[in-house]
């Protein structure tokens, strides 16, 4: 891709991909499906998990998967109000940009 991903957009993306399960998911399904529609590591995603957990928007538990501890991710009541606020703001600026293009 030939645009930058700033911070807000990554934030925006990894809150609407998390909230498509309502009992969380982990970090590796996240990754995924992030680099569905963007190409990125997961040495850059994991500082957007901990970022977002910081500011009280994921809930972090951890539940055993095959023998192992996996760690889920899960919206917080602040993560949907910030994720709402996002939905806003990409429609606003995505139409704008659009009518541009036209």
């Amino acid at each position: 891709m030939v645009f930058n991903t700033g911070a807000a957009l990554l934030d925006a993306i990894v809150l609407a991909v998390v909230s498509k399960d309502e009992q969380g998911t982990y970090g590796y399904k996240i990754t995924q499906d992030v680099r569905q529609v963007l190409d990125v590591s997961e040495s850059t995603l994991y500082p957007v998990l901990r970022r977002l957990q910081k500011d009280e928007c994921l809930q972090v538990y951890d539940m055993e998967y095959a023998g192992r501890n996996r760690r889920y991710y899960k919206l917080t009541e602040k993560g949907e109000a910030q994720l709402n606020l996002y939905r806003i703001e990409w429609k606003n600026y995505s139409t704008k940009i659009s009518n541009l293009f036209l």
